[in-house]
């Protein structure tokens, strides 16, 4: 059965979210599908951050580490997030970045197995893991002497072996949305003695996460994507109790002293997470990330995360099916799973090669360019020449805190209209920007 206009409006005026919507900064004229990427601005944190600039700096100065409780700031909104990602409380912080925080539990993660199996000399990672992922999985491996093994999602559970020492994987795919079973994966993984890292960046305040139930051993992920806290935001690390305190992670800076102002000339790493702690914390970007994350505590109150998946796998199958319905026969392919329990909250086209400008490429990337000027927001995502996921991608995040069906139905619509007429073959269309 086709999908109206009206049938998209109608469930928008029946979406228990729908108020959330009202919490952002929702730019005119703009259907934005790249929360997976960047989120959008909550409304709170131009004057959250002012307030911490004109007040809390400028005028408290530094009596605003007490007065304020910037010191505690990085457990706090640990502390405030913990339960969206099946963590208890005083195991998690929002610190440093992503790749920071991996190569401090990779880094930890390489500790431990040297010390309990040293014969175990393989870090196993998925060959389109984000790039991020892979160069700090490089460095881990020659620093520590271990070998890195890229392997196809298909192929990873067959590779769980009594030679692997730890397993790192994004549990939702970057590049196709696919998301592996965290719980599955994790209890192979320890059948062998191999200690399980995840990224969480593209699965974090978009999916179902239970790092206790799936009995995970380290964790990282932004707080800019689904988190909303601003480009560059800081991220966040978790470890579990079992291991937290196993060896002091490798970037022994003071605030992850155990005693940062009694100022001793010797490292003492503090108990459980806030070892992972370094330097100095950047107040503002944690104050800008706290409005991403009160915007968490009102969808509490509107159903919590069951209703956050539900409304997400309603939009993506919408998307999906609109494009299988108006935009076929333009070379498009889906590339992600139509199986809920493994999607995440995005959908990524595959554009055959051969298709772009003069028979090379794919126009994937104008496709995206063009959608963007009739201000539909998406990205492009380079294939590497390879088959399936290693395809030139059109992907599109679905962020249901401020995205609505009609907002699908608006979008879908304005893709067939880019393909049909062709105008993404226009030459302003194919000029690379520095970011995709």
């Amino acid at each position: 059965m086709t999908t109206t206009l009206q049938d998209c409006r109608d469930r928008d005026a029946q979406d228990p979210l729908r108020p959330l919507r009202d919490l952002f900064v929702r730019p005119s004229g703009q259907i934005y599908l790249d929360g997976n990427s960047l989120g959008l601005a909550p409304k709170a944190t131009a004057a959250r951050v002012a307030q911490v600039v004109q007040q809390e700096w400028a005028q408290d100065l530094i009596t605003s580490w007490n007065k304020a409780g910037w010191v505690d700031l990085p457990q706090r909104l640990g502390n405030q997030f913990a339960p969206w990602v099946g963590a208890r409380q005083d195991e998690l912080v929002f610190t440093d970045t992503t790749s920071i925080n991996l190569f401090k539990v990779l880094t930890a993660a390489a500790r431990i197995a040297a010390e309990d199996a040293p014969v175990r000399r393989k870090l196993l990672t998925e060959r389109s893991n984000f790039p991020t992922d892979l160069y700090i999985a490089e460095s881990i491996c020659a620093q520590h002497g271990l070998q890195l093994v890229l392997l196809e999602p298909e192929e990873i559970l067959g590779a769980l072996q009594d030679d692997a020492a730890i397993l790192l994987l994004t549990q939702v795919n970057y590049r196709t949305g696919a998301m592996h079973d965290m719980a599955q994966v994790t209890a192979k993984a320890h059948s062998h003695g191999v200690l399980c890292v995840w990224d969480l960046c593209h699965s974090a305040g978009a999916v179902p996460i239970d790092l206790h139930a799936a009995d995970a051993d380290f964790a990282v992920g932004c707080g800019y994507k689904y988190l909303n806290g601003g480009p560059g935001a800081p991220a966040f690390v978790w470890a579990h109790p079992r291991v937290v305190n196993r060896c002091a992670q490798p970037l022994a800076g003071w605030f992850g002293h155990a005693a940062p102002f009694a100022f001793t000339p010797g490292y003492e790493p503090a108990p459980g997470i806030r070892r992972y702690l370094c330097g100095t914390q950047p107040i503002i970007s944690l104050s800008a990330l706290e409005c991403g994350l009160d915007v968490f505590s009102a969808a509490q109150a509107l159903g919590g995360m069951g209703a956050l998946r539900a409304k997400s796998l309603a939009l993506t199958d919408l998307f999906i099916a609109l494009v299988e319905q108006h935009c076929a026969g333009h070379g498009l392919t889906l590339a992600t799973p139509l199986a809920h329990e493994k999607r995440g909250s995005q959908v990524c086209l595959a554009r055959d090669e051969g298709l772009g400008v003069d028979g090379q490429g794919s126009g994937a990337y104008a496709i995206v360019q063009a959608l963007i000027a009739r201000g539909v927001i998406g990205d492009f995502r380079q294939g590497d020449g390879g088959v399936g996921v290693h395809r030139d991608i059109l992907r599109f995040g679905f962020t249901p805190l401020y995205l609505g069906y009609e907002d699908v139905w608006n979008a879908a619509d304005e893709l067939r209209q880019v393909l049909e007429t062709g105008e993404w073959r226009a030459a302003r269309f194919h000029q690379r920007h520095a970011v995709t």
